[in-house]
């Protein structure tokens, strides 16, 4: 038989849940990509469905749950986690996982299973670590868990153990929120985040979707907020639900959905995604358009722009134009748009402009638990020095009374107020517009004292976005 490996060298017809888990954990410590880049570069089709169903939770929940973990094995350990071997260390943390979050898994199989993953890394560590795991696992068992820390006298810390937010982060939001708005930021952030879907309204109606799904045996319900949304009861390949391959719905968070609405694209105008793949909003933008007139969606990663291609491919969408380039260096994408199927009449060229800029993601850290662990604050001021750039370089590029809109996937003020503020201080002839008139009735809450769209800490189970809609003056 040929066996199957993943480009991280592991053999999938042989490897258990857990030393998957171990390996892309491992590997997210080695690397900045992505946790699903990392997972899919595993090569998982060996895997049965409850094999690969176990290994995702002990993955994202591993590092969702990393500060509570860390912490109560301090409890019980003789020495500060961070001085064993990083691979010791991770196997405590899967174990600990088990026994403290997976009441489906005996405590017995959880140390047990452990243990002989730990002992299959004997050679490679040089010394058999299983004694200490199995010791400071079954201690995991025995041990009362420690009261959490204070919340009066250690706010931050306190926040930081409950809900597995890095430390540094819970005393920012403690500074800006107070101590109930922090809190549900950290609540928000920590929680299991549900699959919801955006349905492809060039193609069917939501109560059809709905229909289609609940026929093939998949629990389905319209969004609260969004008018194109579904939600669904449990998580699942989305590969397998009823109406993917025929491009029935694109997967994306319901406050994500809330954003090109605000732009109101019409048909037949022409449309900058200045920072488009993998498509969403692309895509949504289409689909508000009757998929008539030109969307230009530029993205400086050619293999991004293939997973931009392939979701309008899938979803029917042919009023797209993919570009690869910097957005800040217009003329890079200039000339591909006077070489394209629409070349420019003149410049500014655009009716409208939606700039989804990229960010340091903290609204989505619930999706991302392994950026937890990979930033600290020195990244804001670098994310919003990039996002003023982009917004200068496309800002002459709109035509007068054209509308614009910037957003992003952060919580923080660096990334957006300050941003918006900036630009329109240094940019004269720009309104400022509330979003309020093209956001549905249940999303007026999130309309800010400025006018923008932002849903941090909100209760709703939606990820943390922002945006703000700017006219350019005639």
């Amino acid at each position: 038989m040929i066996t199957r490996k993943s480009r991280l060298g592991t053999d999938v017809r042989g490897a258990s849940s857990r030393s998957l888990s171990l390996s892309i954990l491992l590997s997210c410590q080695r690397t900045d990509d992505p946790l699903d880049e990392l997972i899919e570069q595993q090569a998982l089709s060996g895997l049965q469905p409850r094999d690969r169903s176990l290994m995702m939770e002990l993955v994202y929940g591993v590092l969702r749950r990393q500060e509570t973990i860390d912490w109560r094995l301090g409890a019980v350990l003789d020495k500060p986690l961070h001085k064993l071997p990083v691979v010791v260390q991770m196997l405590l943390r899967l174990g600990a996982y088990q026994l403290l979050f997976l009441d489906r898994i005996p405590a017995s199989a959880a140390v047990n299973e452990t243990v002989l993953l730990t002992k299959s890394y004997a050679k490679k560590l040089g010394r058999d670590w299983s004694g200490l795991v199995n010791g400071v696992l079954r201690n995991l068992t025995r041990v009362p868990a420690p009261p959490f820390p204070d919340p009066v006298r250690h706010p931050a810390h306190s926040l930081s153990v409950r809900y597995g937010i890095p430390e540094w982060l819970t005393e920012r939001w403690l500074n800006r929120l107070g101590l109930e708005r922090a809190e549900a930021a950290c609540r928000a952030g920590s929680t299991v985040p549900s699959l919801t879907l955006r349905v492809n309204s060039t193609r069917l109606t939501r109560e059809e979707s709905v229909a289609r799904l609940r026929q093939g045996g998949v629990i389905a319900h319209p969004t609260t907020i969004s008018s194109v949304g579904v939600m669904l009861e449990k998580g699942q390949d989305v590969t397998s639900l009823p109406g993917f391959w025929e491009g029935d719905f694109y997967v994306e968070d319901e406050a994500a959905q809330l954003i090109p609405p605000i732009l109101d694209p019409q048909p037949g105008e022409r449309i900058l995604d200045a920072c488009a793949a993998p498509g969403g909003k692309a895509t949504h933008l289409a689909e508000l358009m009757g998929d008539r007139g030109t969307i230009y969606a530029i993205d400086r990663k050619g293999s991004r722009l293939e997973l931009l291609r392939e979701n309008c491919r899938r979803l029917g969408i042919r009023s797209v134009v993919p570009i690869a380039g910097d957005v800040r260096q217009s003329s890079e994408w200039h000339k591909a748009i006077d070489r394209g199927p629409h070349p420019r009449e003149a410049s500014p060229c655009f009716d409208r402009i939606l700039v989804d800029a990229p960010c340091s993601g903290m609204g989505v850290l619930r999706r991302h638990p392994e950026s937890k662990w990979r930033k600290d604050s020195s990244g804001f001021a670098r994310h919003q020095k990039l996002q003023t750039d982009i917004l200068a370089s496309v800002a002459s590029c709109l035509r007068p009374d054209g509308v614009l809109i910037y957003s992003t996937c952060s919580t923080e003020m660096e990334e957006t107020e300050e941003v918006v503020t900036r630009f329109c201080e240094s940019h004269s002839g720009w309104t400022r517009e509330s979003v309020a008139p093209w956001l549905p009735t249940g999303a007026l809450p999130f309309v800010t004292i400025n006018g923008a769209f932002s849903t941090m800490s909100n209760e709703c189970g939606m990820d943390g976005f922002y945006a703000a809609r700017l006219r350019k003056n005639n």
